[in-house]
This record gives C-alpha cells, sequence and structure tokens, in this order.
C-alpha cells in the first residue's frame, strides 16, 4: 500500500471522528502512525489531510491529541515555504534554468513576507502540561466573552496560547505567580466595563507580550483610571487638612449627625484667582466635606 493510500485511509477514519460520528479512543494511534509516514507536498496537496488533523484538533478534549495534532500542523506547514516544484508536481526540465527559478521564487516569497501583516508564529511552544493547557482553555473563554463573529475564534484561540505563553517566558514554572498572573489577565479580560483592553489585544493594538506583564492600573478602564485619580485627590486633600491645624466652629453643622462641632480649614487649591477651598471636620463623627 502506498504512503498516499495510507494517508487516505487515515484520513477518512479522522474526519469521522472529527464530525462527531464515531469516538475518539483511536486518534493517537492514528496520528502517530501519520507522523511516521513520508508525507510530502502533493500527499498534503491531494489528500487535504491537514484541514482534517486541524478540525479534529478544534473538536478533541484530549490533550495529547490536540498537542500532537498541532506538531503535525507546524511540520506540514515548512513544506509550503520550501518546495521548488510546478504546479503539476514536476521538476523543472532543464537544471540551466533551476538558478533562475530559485532566485524569482525567493523575490516572490520576500514581496509576500513584506507585503503580509506581522504574525507570530502559528503553532505556538505546544505543550502537555495540564495546568498550562487549563489556562489557555481559561484566556480563551475570556477572550470570546461577547464574541460574535465565529470566524475570531481560530484567531482567539492563537492569541490565548501566545498570551500563555508569554506569561510562562515570564517565571519558567507554573508556580502561584504564574496563576495569579494569568487570573489577573483572565479577570480584565472578561470584564463587561472594560471591553477596550478586549478589543485592543484581539485587533493587534496591545501585543501578548505587552499584555502578559501590565499592570492593574494600565489594564483598568477609562473610568476606573478617572474614579482612581479622584480617590488619590481625595486622599491628598485630606492629608492636608489632617496636617494643618483648622478652627473650631459652631456655624457648620454635620450632615450625617446633626451637631454643630465642627473644625474647618482654607487651603488653595486651585489658581490664585479662584476661591479657597473649605475642608470641614466633624469633631462629633469624624465625617469629614469640603466646598468652595
Amino acid at each position: 500500500m502506498s504512503v498516499e493510500e495510507d494517508v487516505m485511509r487515515i484520513q477518512k477514519k479522522l474526519t469521522k471522528m472529527a464530525s462527531g460520528d464515531g469516538g475518539q479512543e483511536q486518534a493517537l494511534e492514528l496520528l502517530k502512525t501519520l507522523q511516521n509516514l513520508p508525507v510530502n507536498l502533493e500527499i498534503l496537496t491531494k489528500t487535504r489531510i491537514g484541514m482534517t488533523v486541524n478540525a479534529l484538533r478544534k473538536s478533541s478534549s484530549d490533550d495529547e491529541v490536540i498537542s500532537l495534532s498541532k506538531t503535525l500542523i507546524k511540520n506540514w506547514k515548512k513544506f509550503l515555504g520550501g518546495s521548488n516544484m510546478g504546479k503539476d508536481g514536476a521538476t523543472p526540465p532543464s537544471s540551466s534554468k533551476k538558478p533562475k527559478l530559485k532566485e524569482e521564487s525567493k523575490k516572490e516569497d520576500d514581496k509576500k513576507e513584506k507585503d503580509k501583516p506581522k504574525q507570530t508564529s502559528f503553532p505556538p511552544v505546544s505543550t502537555t502540561d495540564a495546568v498550562r493547557l487549563k489556562c489557555r482553555e481559561l484566556l480563551l473563554t475570556a477572550l470570546k466573552t461577547d464574541m460574535q463573529d465565529q470566524d475570531g475564534l481560530g484567531a482567539a484561540e492563537e492569541l490565548a496560547e501566545e498570551l500563555e505563553e508569554a506569561i510562562y517566558q515570564q517565571f519558567n514554572n507554573t508556580d502561584s505567580k504564574y496563576k495569579n498572573r494569568i487570573r489577573s489577565r483572565v479577570a480584565n479580560l472578561r470584564d463587561t466595563k472594560n471591553p477596550q483592553l478586549r478589543l485592543n489585544f484581539l485587533g493587534g493594538a496591545i501585543t501578548a507580550q505587552r499584555l502578559a506583564i501590565m499592570t492593574a492600573e494600565e489594564m483598568a478602564s477609562d473610568e476606573m483610571k478617572a474614579l482612581r485619580n479622584k480617590f488619590v485627590k481625595e486622599s491628598i486633600d485630606d492629608a492636608q487638612l489632617a496636617t494643618v491645624q483648622g478652627t473650631k466652629t459652631d456655624l457648620l453643622k454635620c450632615a450625617k449627625c446633626k451637631k454643630r462641632n465642627c473644625t474647618y480649614n482654607q487651603v488653595q487649591t486651585r489658581s490664585a484667582d479662584e476661591p479657597m477651598t473649605t475642608f470641614v471636620l466633624c469633631n462629633e463623627c469624624g465625617n469629614r466635606w469640603k466646598f468652595c
């Protein structure tokens, strides 16, 4: 039996498994057999086995099947840029034309590579680590939040794997620091009040390497950043009031305890031509407020 016939036989079985018509118990053995076969570009083109393996990868829940499928796809993709064969699969008839054909092919490849938008290699480094695979699944679920376009699902899978790989490179292990970093990315990407972070990552405005090291303040939404700035300013104002001795008065009434035992202090917080800001502290209940 020829290699092509073996590949076709395996493809039929994998197609049934990917479509859900049959169980996937033998999927790993079939993929290992496929890995040992001398598959070339001509066989890949005729049998389209690459599409079948990719479909199996998406439908399978077995970590080893997914990892081996990605490895096969990565190895086969090398044929796409490494073949100088013609469309009909025949080699050039004259050996004197080979250098010229190679040179033209190289120029075309360089031009396509230049015009092609920059992307990370697919697939990222494959792994069989159960913790890392689970983290990739969590990141993918977060990226799919409110996703309406199913065509972008494949890109989301790649981005989830790239982000997990970038985080793993920061620690080189799956300890508590690694898991905490994953949790923070998942929480921020899943946040429905901060969709801009998720859209920027899916759109390429934020790279996986950048998102892997961003702080909570950098990932926060514009609304949260404004709220934090407000709290910081109020804290500064309260600190100024606490460090400067105020003036006691009974002219001001606390809205919380209704007592008239207060201490006030005036600070120039704005430009010189603006009125001073009055900070008030209730000596009874500790309530603070301010007015201009």
